[in-house]
């Protein structure tokens, strides 16, 4: 068990919020860190001051009705693991293995997070505070409310503004030590945690257009996948990836448990086999890491990522072709006056050119050849005058129009269509740019937050309502690989789903939804109508809050992955003095069923990053080591990235030797 400096077990847990993001944080660190929680909520969405939430009433009630009658026949699809109950309640909390309850979740009212609401929720006492609200200037001040009363208390906030969040953790550990001169400043330094749920949830929606996956986990800039294998036929070497995660209930007479029951089968699922039992667990699918690539066309760089018009952009190909014929018509007329007057070539072009412009004198009193000249030279002078207004014309427009927004290439396909350039929408489509994966996004606000990043990036973006007919259509929807639909609104994304549904079936489709119960009829009858279409619904709470509650429980999760009806969570661990790691080889400190090392940080302690998961590198100078050897013996000053459960993370970091060293 975690204990704070005096030694005594921690408090409880306070999380303040005013949208989804705070319920399902609640929700996981009471459901699987079976931690106390007081949730600080409006009045206007608190269903009780002293008990669990009831289910709320799906938002978007008038399209879920639309699908009742083909939800009658829809199988029990899952949602890739993103289903099930998202707030404090809904449904009964799972008993902990030992059978005992899990602890109830108390609501806090308040419009603010106050000091006299900060207060009520007793953050005197509290382990960590988690302040969740959309609004970072809320955030900002909580937080520094919350140090003031609290200066050693372990502090998550929520942070969309980067530049803002990299001077926070500043900021409060300078209110911290003017409310307590005296407190430990190595403890002050790991007290203080921004996160970004925009960040946190972007990889596993790139990966979702990648992979058509959202079990990912980022670390030093390389997205990992959990790949699910079918049990291998006869003959066949099952292909077990960087290496194998679990073992699934599914067997080759019962395939159950893919859809995420663990009682379906003979066997349940085993999480983190050793090799002699993936050896031996024949006619069982597995769950294996890999790296997540995009596979699909890409478009050249100058295609999609130029910030200004070449020259070739700046004339029209008929304004090229007249330009070559007007320069023609002059050389011509220059031979000739050089010819008729006996005059020398340069005096020759400028006497033409004075002519062509009808500044010259006029040719009275001279050779009827050079009269002739002059005439002929005048009439060619007027017709270029409106060749050069119209390339001008044209030329200006250009300049003008290289910093707007980019159409859709001709012949782009293979591509991402992404729907919505929000808080979100902007994070997911650096994430994509990051990959090299072609882009088209669509957004209805023409100030959206968004926007100006895509400009810049050079990305093409068609203004308009996604639901109105011929916006789609302009995005190339019927030659793209995929659509994210990430707009605030489920009634938006499901709308623009369906109707690129009906220009190409076969698409790719992840939608965000919030609402579980109507994610979850959605996504059954979307797979009961397109079966051989690859459909996810994607929650960005749901994405983000096991990051969140990492980072309150004092660790650093890179993620989190749901295997079946368990969930295997990925963390940074330095080795200091713990007893289980320290002076044990990579295959001695590996256990069956709770902890495995997956990857060594080769960087120096000087030099390390101080979060892997928020790295992102565009080459290919990665410093984790995944290809570890099994005897390399692990150092003192090592970090590692493991794998574990969530017992097996609390035995290998709560163990006296990894407390006394801070171990995260």
């Amino acid at each position: 068990m975690l204990r704070n400096e005096q030694g005594n077990p921690p408090g409880h847990m306070v999380v303040c919020g005013d949208d989804g993001l705070a319920r399902r944080l609640a929700a996981e660190l009471r459901d699987v860190y079976r931690q106390r929680v007081v949730l600080v909520v409006p009045s206007e969405r608190a269903e009780g001051p002293e008990r669990t939430a009831v289910p709320r009433l799906p938002r978007a009630a008038g399209l879920m009705s639309r699908f009742g009658t083909a939800m009658g026949g829809a199988g029990g699809a899952a949602s890739d693991g993103t289903g099930g109950t998202g707030g404090t309640g809904g449904t009964e909390p799972p008993p902990a293995p030992d059978g005992t309850a899990p602890p109830l979740v108390r609501e806090v009212l308040s419009s603010s997070p106050s000091e006299r609401a900060l207060l009520r929720a007793e953050v005197g006492g509290a382990a960590a505070l988690a302040l969740l609200y959309e609004d970072d200037e809320t955030n900002l001040r909580a937080a520094l409310a919350a140090r003031r009363l609290s200066p050693g208390l372990r502090l998550v906030v929520r942070m969309y503004n980067r530049k803002l969040g990299l001077h926070l953790e500043e900021l409060l550990d300078q209110v911290a030590l003017v409310a307590a001169p005296g407190i430990d400043r190595a403890r002050l330094d790991a007290s203080t945690t921004v996160l970004s749920d925009a960040d946190t949830a972007a990889p596993a929606l790139a990966a979702t257009a990648v992979a058509g996956t959202s079990k990912v986990v980022q670390a030093d800039g390389l997205l990992l996948r959990a790949a699910e294998r079918t049990p291998p036929g006869r003959g066949e070497v099952p292909d077990s990836g960087l290496c194998t995660l679990a073992l699934l209930s599914s067997t080759t007479a019962d395939p159950a448990g893919a859809e995420g029951s663990d009682s379906s089968a003979a066997q349940g699922p085993e999480l983190l086999p050793d090799d002699l039992t993936v050896a031996g667990a024949t006619g069982r699918g597995t769950v294996v890491l890999e790296a997540v690539r995009y596979a699909g066309p890409t478009v050249p760089t100058r295609r999609l990522s130029r910030r200004g018009a070449p020259l070739g952009e700046l004339f029209s190909s008929r304004l090229r072709w007249a330009l070559a014929g007007i320069v023609a018509s002059v050389l011509g007329l220059t031979v000739a006056a050089t010819v008729a007057t006996d005059a020398d070539p340069p005096h020759a072009a400028y006497l033409t050119l004075l002519d062509l412009f009808s500044i010259g004198d006029p040719a009275v009193g001279e050779p009827l050849s050079r009269q002739i000249l002059q005439l002929l030279s005048g009439l060619v002078g007027l017709a270029l005058l409106p060749l050069l207004i119209a390339a001008g014309l044209e030329a200006l427009g250009t300049f003008r129009g290289a910093g707007a927004l980019r159409r859709p290439p001709r012949g782009l396909s293979g591509h991402v269509v992404l729907l919505g350039l929000g808080k979100i929408g902007t994070r997911v489509l650096s994430r994509l740019r990051e990959l090299d994966i072609p882009v088209v996004c669509v957004e209805e606000d023409p100030d959206a937050r968004g926007v100006p990043l895509a400009r810049s990036l050079g990305v093409p973006v068609v203004l308009g309502d996604a639901t109105e007919e011929g916006v789609l259509e302009s995005a190339k929807i019927h030659r793209a690989h995929a659509l994210l639909a990430l707009t605030s609104s489920d009634t938006t994304n499901l709308e623009a789903t369906l109707y690129a549904r009906g220009i190409k079936p076969d698409l790719r489709v992840a939608l965000r939804l919030y609402d579980d119960d109507f994610a979850t009829a959605v996504h059954r009858t979307l797979r009961t109508a397109h079966p051989d279409a690859l459909t996810r619904s994607r929650s960005v709470s749901h994405l983000a809050a096991p990051a969140f509650a990492g980072a309150m429980m004092g660790r650093q999760i890179l993620g989190a992955i749901p295997v079946e009806r368990r969930v295997l969570l990925f963390a940074a661990v330095e080795v200091a003095d713990n007893r289980l790691l320290a002076g044990r080889t990579v295959a001695e400190a590996f256990r069956p069923g709770a902890w495995r090392v997956l990857a060594l940080d080769t960087a120096t302690p000087t030099t390390r990053h101080p979060d892997l998961a928020s790295i992102h590198r565009n080459g290919e100078d990665h410093q984790l080591l995944w290809d570890l050897h099994p005897g390399y013996v692990l150092r003192p000053e090592d970090r590692v990235v493991i794998a574990a459960t969530r017992r097996g993370l609390a035995e290998l970091l709560d163990s006296p030797s990894a407390a006394a060293a801070g171990a995260r």
